[in-house]
């Protein structure tokens, strides 16, 4: 009985425990380390948790930033559009810029090196911008000016030549009377019907000439010098007595026949005279018409009747 209870007490002893004894402890060993090393890479996955959601929350505002900028470079490109004028050079330097931003928008980089480029080009591009937009003001307050100068001349233009139709229409008015007041005209006129004794007869068998004396009217308006004074003498049946069917004058733009012609020294004062006519065609009954003329104008008219 001695003996087992002595073998129990070296057993208890610590110096005296076997490899039984050593494996709780290792085992206590592998698990602290287990639990550091858990922790290590827990924290790890932590941290870098942490910093792929830091990054993605930065390239996530990255890349909302680059949609910013890039809505407002193409709308820049829609001002350009809206800035276009009728003036050749402005319009091609705005092309140009427009030209400028569509091919930074296709230029192929990573969000941070475009937004860099964006950046730096957006303001710029809204400065020439701004300078255009000064340069389109100006002309467009130049030509306005110009328009405005335009007008003014334009009216007074239309002014002049208004007066200037006036004063044509008055001048043409005043020729036109001076043309009028400046004819002849024909008083106290007077058919005789005659004999071949140069007798006054009225009845047609016995007439064998007829002579139509009148009075040219003094007209200080008119030019003096030669003038031709034509007769025509119709028949009750309309047909103009005459001594050759050649023997024309104008009237009224057209060519007609006369009885007979007379020239007259004029000196604008009143002068007497006569024109007369041989008897080269049948004579009928009934109330003639005696006509005189002058210079393109009807200067008097007379009637008489035969038997």
């Amino acid at each position: 009985m001695e003996t087992s209870n002595n073998y129990d007490q070296e057993i208890k002893e610590p110096g005296n425990q076997g490899p039984e004894s050593k494996t709780p402890l290792i085992l206590l060993i592998l698990i602290v380390v287990l639990v550091i090393i858990n922790g290590i890479l827990g924290y790890k996955l932590y941290v870098d948790s942490k910093e792929r959601k830091k990054t993605n929350e930065a390239n996530m505002l990255l890349k909302d930033e680059k949609v910013d900028l890039e809505v407002k470079l193409n709308s820049l490109i829609v001002e350009y559009d809206s800035l276009m004028t009728e003036n050749d050079s402005i319009n091609e330097l705005l092309t140009s810029e427009q030209e400028k931003i569509r091919n930074l928008l296709k230029y192929r980089a990573s969000d941070a090196t475009k937004i860099k480029m964006y950046r730096s080009e957006l303001e710029t591009l809204r400065e020439v911008m701004r300078s255009y937009i000064v340069q389109i003001d100006s002309l467009n307050t130049r030509n306005l000016e110009l328009t405005a100068e335009n007008v003014r001349v334009r009216t007074k233009l239309r002014e002049a030549e208004s007066d200037k139709d006036a004063l044509s229409k008055r001048a043409e008015e005043l020729t036109s009377q001076v043309q009028v007041a400046s004819v002849l005209s024909a008083k106290n006129i007077v058919v005789y019907p005659l004999n071949k004794n140069s007798k006054p007869k009225d009845k047609i068998n016995k007439i064998d000439k007829i002579k139509v004396c009148f009075t040219i009217r003094e007209n200080n308006v008119a030019q003096p010098g030669t003038k031709d004074i034509y007769m025509r003498i119709i028949r009750p049946d309309d047909v103009v007595l005459a001594s050759d069917m050649n023997d024309l004058f104008e009237y009224n733009g057209e060519q007609i026949i006369y009885t007979s012609v007379r020239e007259l020294e004029y000196e604008n004062s009143d002068i007497d005279m006569c024109i007369f006519w041989d008897k080269t065609e049948a004579l009928i009954p009934g109330v003639y018409t005696t006509l005189l003329y002058s210079e393109g104008y009807e200067i008097g008219y007379t009637t008489f009747a035969l038997k």
